[in-house]
């Protein structure tokens, strides 16, 4: 069952989460501006409509999902110029050192693995999502997460035991 979620309620998820959506988005694209400017056109996209429906139960899933798709748009346009580890770290500013360097050896690490248990391990360990909200984002059942969940981590044990 769709619902309509009013414009106050998406403007006080934006202001609850502006941060978790620009690491979210960070995390999936590799670089500051274009995770704010993602957000960004998400958002204005958002609080242009005249209703905004969902299936997901609360507004700040919704923002979830909704930046989750535009970066999968994102990364669409920008496959043939990726760099060969898959993100483009190169003009991020100075003062995101530490965390493009957390960035790189988690997608090293995640990169290994099959696409959708990599991203459900990082909504779950990098953005902090439980997982009901991964399962909102992603559209699958909860249970599903949790599966991809645990059979991810199953294999970067692996390949972390097999490293020399």
């Amino acid at each position: 069952m769709k619902t309509t979620k009013t414009r106050r309620e998406v403007i006080q998820a934006v202001e609850d989460n502006l941060d978790y959506l620009v690491r979210f988005a960070f995390f999936r694209v590799g670089n500051r501006q274009d995770a704010e400017d993602i957000v960004h056109s998400a958002i204005e996209r958002l609080l242009t409509r005249d209703k905004i429906m969902t299936k997901t139960g609360t507004a700040r899933m919704y923002l979830f999902r909704t930046v989750n798709n535009a970066c999968l748009d994102f990364l669409r346009r920008q496959r043939p110029t990726q760099s060969a580890d898959g993100l483009d770290f190169a003009d991020t500013s100075d003062e995101d050192a530490d965390l493009r360097e957390e960035a790189r050896r988690i997608n090293t690490l995640l990169d290994r693995l099959p696409g959708r248990e990599s991203e459900v391990i990082r909504m779950r360990v990098v953005d902090e999502l439980q997982f009901v909200e991964i399962a909102d984002i992603l559209s699958i059942p909860a249970t599903t997460a949790k599966s991809r969940f645990k059979s991810g981590m199953d294999r970067l044990r692996t390949l972390y035991n097999r490293q020399p």
